[in-house]
This record gives structure tokens, sequence and C-alpha cells, in this order.
């Protein structure tokens, strides 16, 4: 398969200490990194692609060690993540399917083996697009405190013949978070739901 060709990488981190209500006493933090890579398979339909996904691996597993340290540094302070990925208009959505398992499988052994399945979002759209990355929590998809998503995009990004691939990681629950549910602290850890 192709090597894999990086044109440029942006790493974005917010900072919440409200949405109208009390101020947290310790401000919740959402944070992404996207990488613009070249499509290999842009302009052209190829039968077998899913090699390039072993190719995106050693990129998915530094951007998840960037986004950690961007996070300040400990893995065990991340209880949320996500991913996804916008091919450009000469791509396809299969391409952008290729993220699915060097982003999610970079982020659990980043993370020291995170079990809840990672949610994702792609598409096909140009230069500027924007994209909601869903998240969860890290071991327990039922967390309703953790459902979340942040987007992304880059103003030059994806040209047409590029992927922005996208991780998402968060600190905690949302700030002011009311919904019931499963508590993170009534997590079992058996299969990666609740």
């Amino acid at each position: 398969m192709p090597s894999v060709e990086l044109r440029k990488r942006v790493t974005l981190v917010e900072e919440i200490f409200h949405e109208g209500g009390p101020v947290a006493k310790t401000p919740y933090r959402r944070a992404a990194i996207l990488a613009v890579i070249k499509n290999p398979f842009a302009g052209r339909y190829v039968e077998e692609i899913v090699g390039f996904s072993d190719d995106l691996k050693p990129l998915g597993l530094d951007m998840a060690r960037a986004l950690i340290a961007a996070l300040g540094g400990d893995p065990k302070a991340i209880q949320g993540y996500g991913k996804g990925a916008i091919v450009g208009a000469a791509g396809e959505i299969e391409h952008g399917a290729l993220w699915h398992a060097p982003g999610g499988y970079a982020m659990r052994e980043a993370l020291g083996g995170a079990m809840a399945i990672v949610p994702s979002a792609k598409k096909v759209s140009g230069p500027g697009a924007r994209l909601d990355v869903p998240i969860t929590h890290v071991n327990a998809s039922y967390v309703r405190s953790h459902f979340d998503a942040i987007e992304v995009g880059v103003a030059d990004a994806p040209r047409a013949d590029e992927m922005l691939l996208a991780l998402a990681m968060t600190t905690g629950p949302r700030v002011h978070n009311r919904a019931g549910g499963l508590e993170a602290s009534q997590i079992k850890g058996s299969d990666g739901l609740r």
C-alpha cells in the first residue's frame, strides 16, 4: 500500500467553565487532533484498499499520544473519545472508513486498553467542511453523562485528493450533566457497554 503523506496537523482544545449554570470547579476539557493526508485512492476506484488501514496505524498512535499530551499528559484523565473523517470530493466514503481501526485502536492502546467502541462519523465534502465527531465514555458506551460531540474542520482541507482524519477526547462528563442514566461510578467494565 502507499505511504501516508501528511500535509498538516491541527490541535484544538476547549475548556468549558459553564453552559449557563454554575461555574465548574474544574473546567471540562474537550479536544480534537486533525491530520490532513493525501488520499492515495482519489479519482479512481480501487478494489483492494484495506491494506492502507495498516499504513495509518502509526499516524493514529502518534495522534492519540499528541492528543493526550494536549489534555495534560495523563491517560487516566481521559474519560471520553471519538473519531471521524472527511474525504475530499475525488474520494469516496469507504476511504474514510479505513480510519475506523487505526484511529480507534490507537486511542485504546494509548489509553491503556479502553473498552468501549469508539463512535465515529464520516462524510465526503470539500475544503472548509465541518464534521461533528461523536464522543462517548471510554469504558462504557451507555454512560449518558459523557455523550458529546466536538465540531472540527480546517479552512483549506480536505482538498479533492485529500482526507481529514480526526480523533477526539474529553476529560469528564459534560459540565452540567443532568440527563440521568448509568453513572461513570457504576461501570462494571465487562463489555464496553455498561
